[in-house]
C-alpha cells in the first residue's frame, strides 16, 4: 500500500507539473507551491470521499462466512440496486439462513427487474409460500407462476407449484389439468407418483382417474405414427453438455405448445431413428393418431427439462402426416437464444 501511495503522489505531481507548465516557467516558486497545494488537496479529497482501505489486500479477500457474503451483497446492491442476479443471490443467502421474509422481499425486487425469467418467477413464488406460516401460495405467487407458464408453457417447477396452489384453493380439477402435461416430460420414476397425485386431485373434483397407461398388445399396431430420423450437426458435437438429454417431440401445428407425443433419449443415442405413436402420447384425451398433421422437433437439453432454455440445441420444426409409412428427418443444428 505504501508503494502505491508513493507512486500515486509522484504521478499526481508529474501530471500537475505538466498541466501548469506556463505558470511555473514564468514564476517557479509560486508554480511549485501551486503544484504542491493541488496535490495535497487532491489527496485530502480522496481521503475524505474515497476508500483507502480498499487498497489493503486484506480487505479484498473473499467472504469466508454466509453473514459476510450477505453483508457484501447488501452493500453492492445499495450502491447499484438494478442487479436482478444480485437480488436473487441475496434472496438465496437469506433463505439459507432461514430468513424467509427477507428472501421473499429480495426475490420480489429481482422479479421487478427480470419479469420474464421463468426460473426466477418460480423461485420467487416458492419463497412467498415459505414465508407464510401455513406455507400457502398467495395471489401474488399464483400470478408469478402463471406468468412463468406464459413465458415457458412446459416449465416443470412452475407447473408443479401452480398445481399445489390450486389444490390449496380447492381447485382440484384445475390442478389435475395443470399437472397432466408433465407426465410425458418426466422420467418413469417420477411419472408414477405424479399420476397418483393427479388421480387424487381428479377424485376430489369428482372426476374418474386417468385411463391406465397404454400397454402395447403383442401383434397389435399402436395406430398411425411417424418414424423420425434424428441427427446432430457435427459443428455442435464438441459443444455438447455432459449428460444431456434428447427430446423428440410431436405437437399440434399452430395450436397448444403442449406435446402430444414425446420420446426421451440419452444424447449418446444420436444419430438415431425413433417412431412416435400413441404409446408416446402424454394425455389420454389427445393422441397423436387423432391429428391429421403434427409438427416435429428434436431438442438437446442440458438440464433434462423438455422446456427450451437458452443454450439448448434444437432442430427446425418439420410437419408430417401420421401414417403407416410416415417419415421425417430432423437435424439438430440450431442454438436456442
Amino acid at each position: 500500500m505504501a508503494t502505491f501511495v508513493i507512486l500515486a503522489v509522484v504521478l499526481a505531481l508529474a501530471a500537475l507539473a505538466w498541466a501548469t507548465t506556463p505558470l511555473w516557467r514564468q514564476a517557479p516558486v509560486p508554480g511549485a507551491v501551486a503544484v504542491a497545494t493541488m496535490a495535497v488537496l487532491a489527496g485530502a479529497l480522496y481521503l475524505a470521499v474515497g476508500n483507502p482501505d480498499a487498497l489493503d489486500p486484506a480487505n479484498r479477500r473473499p467472504p469466508e462466512t454466509l453473514p459476510e457474503a450477505i453483508a457484501g451483497l447488501e452493500a453492492a446492491l445499495e450502491r447499484d440496486p438494478r442487479q436482478p442476479e444480485g437480488w436473487r443471490l441475496l434472496a438465496r443467502a437469506y433463505a439459507a439462513e432461514a430468513r424467509m421474509v427477507d428472501a421473499r422481499d429480495a426475490f420480489s425486487k429481482a422479479v421487478e427487474l427480470a419479469p420474464d425469467d421463468a426460473d426466477l418467477l418460480a423461485e420467487a413464488a416458492e419463497s412467498r409460500a415459505l414465508a407464510q406460516p401455513d406455507r400457502r401460495f398467495d395471489d401474488a405467487a399464483v400470478d408469478m407462476l402463471q406468468r412463468a407458464l406464459q413465458v415457458q408453457p412446459m416449465h416443470q417447477r412452475s407447473r408443479w407449484f401452480l398445481g399445489i396452489a390450486q389444490r390449496q384453493r380447492g381447485q382440484h380439477a384445475q390442478a389435475a389439468a395443470t399437472w397432466s402435461p408433465l407426465l410425458g416430460a418426466v422420467d418413469a420414476s417420477t411419472a408414477g407418483p405424479l399420476r397418483e397425485q393427479i388421480d387424487l386431485a381428479r377424485a376430489q373434483a369428482g372426476l374418474p382417474p386417468l385411463p391406465a397407461a397404454a400397454t402395447p398388445v403383442p401383434g397389435q399396431a399402436p395406430g398411425p405414427g411417424v418414424t423420425v430420423s434424428v441427427s446432430l450437426d457435427p459443428q455442435l458435437v464438441m459443444r455438447l453438455p455432459e449428460g444431456a438429454t434428447v427430446f423428440v417431440i410431436a405437437r399440434q401445428p399452430d395450436g397448444s405448445p403442449m406435446p402430444v407425443a414425446v420420446e426421451r433419449l440419452p444424447v449418446s443415442a444420436l444419430p438415431t431413428v425413433v417412431t412416435l405413436d400413441d404409446r408416446d402420447s402424454l394425455m389420454p384425451t389427445l393422441k397423436l393418431s387423432e391429428l391429421d398433421t403434427v409438427e416435429l422437433v428434436a431438442r438437446i437439453s442440458a438440464s433434462g427439462d423438455a422446456t427450451p432454455r437458452p443454450g439448448d440445441f434444437t432442430s427446425v420444426p418439420v410437419r408430417a402426416r401420421p401414417g403407416t409409412d410416415a417419415r421425417a428427418a430432423l437435424l439438430i443444428d440450431q442454438v436456442v437464444r
